[in-house]
């Protein structure tokens, strides 16, 4: 009796067993790729959102970063980005004026050595072949506009073209280029991302609000409230020495209302790069966009460095729901050993 009773019982195991559901296969997930865009000061924020990111266990494989992208990018790849952070929040109005060598014999009003010299004290001589993960930095070749992915040699050399914002930084000669700042190009390259072997790409806008560009004003033309020109140079002596000097701190810094020189030129690439970022992210759109909302914090605002790392935190905890939707998305079974489709 209990040998049948035992039997049945057996049977019953095997029988549940039989119909239970196979073990799910590990899924191996895609490579992803981070697309830092470029905006100067506001590229602080790329600190948070890769603070943010990491913490939730998405760490990218490709890096790809244009400006100030690039130096956050770079620098995480290099293991720097806590060094970069500590420098980045040590930052005030007169510490950012030390690194400003004023030059006006070169091709650029910053010489841009004191802040070359720093990144090079932190990075040495990394080499970005030898990253642990896949790295570029955007620049452009002034003089024939060719994009420029920057993928070998010293990560220090490649991050100065990369910002080498024209008018403000001089060029870069970088392997027989003259190279210039990335922006002019692809701000925000997600193209270069996916190039590299990205799967899934995050990218990150940091001029996404700058609300009120691209319009079109159909009707405008001069009014009574124009200011009449400056009249020229009539100065002699001392007058004319004092009075030059004068006039070229008004150019370099404004005056009554007049926008300087750097705050023009600043100005005029930042309408340029929004209407580039937007036509090549309609082209080739990420997979998930990050778009920090850094209001009133300016290209030159090196000093509200904590806002926008605390922006870049937030807007990444945001997308971190729309992240991981696509990465799980894009998911693909896989073996114990992690192989795509259970090859070996």
């Amino acid at each position: 009796m209990f040998e049948g009773f035992f039997s049945r019982k057996n049977g019953g195991d095997r029988e549940a067993d039989a119909n239970a559901p196979p073990d799910k296969p590990e899924r191996v997930r895609p490579s992803i790729g981070l697309a830092l865009g470029g905006g100067a000061a506001r590229g602080f924020a790329h600190i948070g959102v890769i603070r943010t990111l990491a913490a939730h266990g998405i760490v990218p494989d490709v890096i790809v970063g244009t400006s100030i992208g690039a130096v956050v990018g770079g620098c995480y790849a290099a293991g720097q980005l806590d060094n970069l952070e500590d420098w980045a929040r040590s930052l005030s109005v007169r510490s950012i004026l030390s690194y400003l060598d004023i030059s006006l014999s070169g091709s650029g009003l910053i010489g841009g050595g004191r802040l070359a010299s720093k990144m090079s004290e932190q990075l040495q001589d990394t080499r970005i072949e030898t990253l642990p993960m896949r790295f570029a930095a955007i620049a452009t070749e002034f003089n024939t506009g060719h994009e420029i992915w920057l993928t070998r040699g010293r990560l220090a050399d490649a991050l100065r073209a990369s910002y080498a914002l024209p008018g403000i930084f001089p060029p870069v000669k970088i392997g027989g280029r003259w190279l210039v700042d990335g922006a002019l190009v692809n701000p925000v390259p997600v193209s270069a991302a996916r190039a590299l072997g990205a799967r899934v790409v995050i990218a990150v806008n940091l001029n996404a609000d700058l609300f009120g560009r691209g319009t079109i004003i159909a009707d405008h033309g001069s009014d009574q409230t124009d200011e009449p020109p400056p009249p020229g140079d009539q100065l002699h002596g001392l007058r004319a020495v004092f009075g030059r000097e004068k006039s070229l701190r008004r150019k370099l810094f404004g005056d009554h209302g007049r926008p300087g020189i750097p705050t023009v030129m600043v100005e005029a690439f930042n309408v340029m790069q929004d209407r580039i970022t937007r036509a090549r992210l309609a082209g080739d759109p990420p997979d998930v966009l990050i778009s920090p909302r850094l209001g009133t914090i300016g290209w030159f605002d090196f000093h509200r460095n904590k806002d926008a790392i605390t922006v870049g935190v937030e807007a990444a905890e945001k997308a971190l729901e729309t992240v991981n939707e696509a990465i799980d998305s894009l998911s693909q079974p896989g073996d114990s050993a992690g192989n795509v489709g259970g090859g070996k």
